[in-house]
């Protein structure tokens, strides 16, 4: 049984972002290609419409390409649960009003029992800081919190 991996829409504009001339910006577009090209297969893969929503915006033609991308991941719903998970993530911390979007990513993997959320987005999703709250709020509500990471760290066997 494959491990079911959450996509956030970072990962998904790394993938097809044009190559970058900041060292850290393009060695994370060659990770997210590498992981997309030789691993993805290796998962359950899943995103939500607000990650369609968010790929959609923004230039035209990167946003097609984004949408392309996303065209066989599995969606999960909005749920109720997953709002409620959010707001409590916002209201009781560690994530601030701004961070409305990435609190809502990260419920709707928890709500869905997935294994992994990977994401670019280190400073509201996959931040070590913010972590340890994070899977204290799911776990008081009853879930198992997915595995935050970046593509790099799902790379390894």
């Amino acid at each position: 049984m494959k491990l079911k991996v959450y996509i956030e829409t970072s990962v998904v504009s790394y993938l097809v972002a044009r190559p970058n001339r900041d060292i850290i910006v393009a060695a994370h577009q060659q990770i997210t290609n590498e992981w997309w090209r030789n691993k993805r297969s290796q998962f359950e893969n899943y995103a939500s419409q607000l990650v369609v929503n968010e790929a959609s915006s923004g230039e035209v033609e990167m946003a097609q390409k984004r949408l392309e991308a996303l065209a066989d991941i599995k969606l999960l719903e909005t749920t109720e649960e997953a709002v409620e998970l959010a707001n409590d993530f916002i209201s009781k911390g560690p994530l601030s009003e701004k961070a409305t979007e990435d609190a809502l990513h990260i419920a709707i993997a928890f709500v869905n029992g997935l294994d992994y959320l990977i994401t670019w987005n280190c400073k509201h999703i996959a931040n070590a800081r913010m972590r340890h709250k994070i899977e204290q709020l799911c776990r008081a509500r009853g879930y198992e919190p997915a595995l935050i990471c970046t593509p790099e760290e799902l790379l390894e066997d």
